[in-house]
């Protein structure tokens, strides 16, 4: 097996994992996260409480993956909607005229230059909290690379053979990017796209932990971690690493995802 071939499956299979304990462990494992055990307060990993139990005796397998679940509830479809607007965006700018072109470009400059996470906790500061603002939130803030990203590829693309006898033809600017353009640019689309899920992931872990992420009585990754580290006085070290573990896991699933599929492409040329 060679490298790219090595790295695309780890990070296929770990990948695939970490989607099978947040979205369809929580079904499967019977106990319910907001139990509460008080008896059985901050115990060690044991038959009856595999990954052990938090301060309030509550079942820690149960709330890692209920807090996987919510983790991948926002994470995903915030992954999705920055994709999208990305997308939209950088089409839009290297399809222009050149003088709407450079309009769009300083524009996309000023939001490039804000600090993702300054910004984030503005707004996270302002508004309701809940699932859909949270995508609507790391969503908005999470397109501008891709867009930059997509806007140069698109006026590479524009100086091609191809692409020229397609506008001689009288082809628009929607057909020549929906025929031509996201044929070509694809294999950059999805390797930013396995990128951008990890982003959304950690930058929602990032929001939980400082409590401005998923809201209780809901958990994430994010919120455990906070949880658990409020404690590190106590070593529950069944309470950090799972949820670390999987946080990390996510990154270098999208990590190892993307840079085997960039080599594949790399290679294939």
């Amino acid at each position: 097996m060679n490298r790219p071939r090595g790295s695309l499956a780890a990070g296929l299979a770990l990948g695939g994992l970490i989607l099978a304990l947040g979205l369809v462990a929580p079904f499967l494992y019977p106990a319910d996260p907001y139990a509460l055990h008080p008896a059985q307060a901050l115990q060690a990993p044991s038959l009856a409480f595999p990954l052990g139990t938090d301060e309030l005796g509550r079942d820690n397998l149960a709330l890692v993956l209920a807090g996987g679940l919510a983790t991948l509830v926002v994470a995903l479809p915030a992954a999705a909607l920055a994709f999208a607007a990305g997308l939209a965006y950088g089409l839009l700018a290297g399809l222009a005229p050149p003088w709407a072109d450079k309009i769009l470009m300083r524009l996309l400059d000023v939001v490039l230059a804000l600090p993702s996470l300054i910004v984030l906790l503005f707004f996270a500061a302002l508004v309701p909290l809940n699932n859909t603002s949270l995508i609507l939130l790391l969503g908005l803030i999470s397109w501008p690379g891709l867009a930059r990203l997509v806007r140069n590829e698109t006026r590479a693309q524009r100086g091609r053979d191809f692409i020229f006898a397609a506008e001689q033809a009288g082809a628009g600017r929607l057909y020549l990017a929906r025929a031509h353009l996201l044929r070509v640019i694809a294999p950059v689309l999805v390797v930013n796209g396995t990128f951008m899920v990890g982003d959304a992931i950690f930058a929602l872990s990032a929001l939980s932990f400082l409590g401005l992420g998923v809201q209780p009585p809901q958990v994430s990754w994010g919120s455990l971690l906070e949880t658990a580290l409020n404690i590190i006085a106590l070593d529950p070290w069944w309470l950090i690493l799972p949820p670390g573990l999987l946080v990390f896991g996510s990154l270098l699933a999208a990590s190892l995802t993307g840079q085997g599929l960039l080599r594949r492409w790399g290679e294939a040329r």
